[in-house]
């Protein structure tokens, strides 16, 4: 491989070596540091092309040359990362160039070169090229943790006997250690909630994140050790996910002895340059061809992942920002596909019970279905959204009380009609009026 090495001055003959590509930068940068890579470098005092490292290339390193910077959350590293990263959240390291102390505030180690590992590659990739334009010798993991995860998956799926004992292992888990607050929750609101009758065949519409796995697990181990008198279809739709992430599907659905299910659609490019409401649009687009699809297969239910978190801030965001009291149903009927039902088992769920799961399993999904967010929600910028407003104020609210959210729950299963202005009911509006009485009336409205 060449590097060319271009300082602000002049260059020499000393200065070039083999090379697929050049570097330009105001100082001299660790030859040694970049041969592990066949990516290059371009720099100059006002702008710098990001230099990246493959994680195969990342192993061969010796531990003793590699200083592995995980920029992502707290949480996210401590949950897993390259064996011998160190954490330093991006903000954080963003603050300090701002404030140009990156170097005298000792956040970041001193070393020949820094590896940045993000969740996606995208923002290292950019914290990289700041850093070398201060002088920093840095480099991005090309595909970040997320190129990892695939790549450990890889190895693993190559081993049958371990991976068919993985399976058996998160099967397990789920009938035993996680029996009361996942697996009776589930059967709970199946029975409740009335989810499942005798011939369904029901198409159990997977994302890939932990959610929807978790549910098809659950699904599962419900014809194996209880009801058989339905049918299964795991379905999956790719609407355009980056090939990184349609591999860990695929992977942790082999992993976990799922049979998909496959179609494509093109939604995530129809939908990217809709300024107005994409997500919305991106939902509905999603739906109706999971029902299509499902009814095309036979089925007459879709089951979706929602879990009891969901339910909790859907009733908040719609008194807040819809001004209208209303909560995600646990089943029902599709206004578009007739004969068609929606029903959602993980409806009693609480989501840590799903993430605990999960990292007891030592289990990896993608934590984001939509391509544009994903570097938000993983790397720790956030998505802004009106449901991660929700999450962070219900935090706030547990925080002063353990029964606010069972609370807010039940608040739509105990609606008193007697006490509300108005309300609707299949299209009717209905006010309090309506069936006010007078005072002189035989049978009057009291308190």
């Amino acid at each position: 491989m060449t590097i060319r090495v271009v300082t602000d001055t002049t260059m020499t003959a000393d200065t070039e070596m083999t090379a697929n590509t050049t570097m330009t930068t105001d100082t001299a940068m660790t030859a040694d540091a970049m041969m592990a890579t066949d990516t290059v470098i371009a720099t100059d005092t006002e702008m710098a092309t990001t230099a990246v490292i493959t994680i195969n290339e990342l192993e061969q390193l010796e531990e003793t040359q590699r200083t592995i910077i995980d920029i992502r959350p707290e949480s996210e590293f401590l949950r897993d990362s390259f064996p011998g990263a160190v954490n330093v959240p991006g903000p954080e390291i963003e603050r300090e160039l701002e404030l140009g102390s990156e170097t005298e505030s000792g956040l970041l180690p001193e070393a020949p070169c820094l590896y940045l590992l993000c969740h996606t590659g995208t923002r290292s990739g950019e914290l990289a090229r700041r850093l070398s334009m201060r002088g920093i010798a840095a480099m991005s993991v090309e595909g970040g943790y997320r190129a990892y995860v695939r790549l450990r998956q890889q190895r693993e799926l190559a081993r049958e006997a371990e991976v068919l004992e993985r399976t058996r292992e998160t099967e397990r888990s789920i009938i035993k250690k996680y029996r009361k607050n996942i697996w009776c929750r589930f059967t709970k609101a199946v029975r409740e909630y009335e989810l499942i009758e005798d011939g369904d065949r029901i198409a159990v519409c997977i994302s890939g994140g932990k959610d929807s796995m978790l549910m098809a697990k659950l699904f599962q181990e419900l014809k194996k050790h209880g009801r058989n008198n339905f049918d299964l279809v795991f379905l999956v739709m790719n609407p355009g996910y980056h090939k990184e992430n349609w591999q860990i599907i695929q992977n942790n659905a082999k992993l976990l002895g799922i049979p998909l299910t496959v179609f494509d659609t093109e939604i995530f490019d129809i939908v990217a340059d809709v300024e107005e409401s994409p997500c919305y649009l991106c939902a509905r687009m999603r739906r109706g061809y999971l029902y299509h699809h499902a009814k095309a297969l036979g089925c007459n239910k879709i089951a979706l992942g929602h879990h009891y978190d969901d339910v909790i801030e859907t009733i908040l965001m719609g008194m807040l920002y819809g001004g209208q009291i209303e909560t995600m149903m646990p089943k029902l009927h599709s206004l578009n596909f007739e004969g068609m039902e929606l029903i959602r088992p993980m409806y009693l769920i609480r989501e840590e019970a799903v993430k605990a799961w999960r990292d007891y399993n030592g289990l990896h999904f993608i934590q984001c279905a939509c391509r544009f967010t994903e570097n938000c929600t993983s790397c720790g910028g956030g998505t802004g959204s009106k449901r991660d407003e929700m999450k962070a104020l219900i935090r706030q609210l547990r925080a002063q009380s353990d029964v606010i959210e069972q609370n807010i729950f039940n608040s739509v299963k105990n609606v008193n009609l007697n006490k509300v202005i108005g309300y609707k009911k299949d299209g009717q509006t209905y006010h309090f009026l309506d069936t006010y009485t007078a005072a002189n009336d035989p049978q009057p409205t009291r308190e």
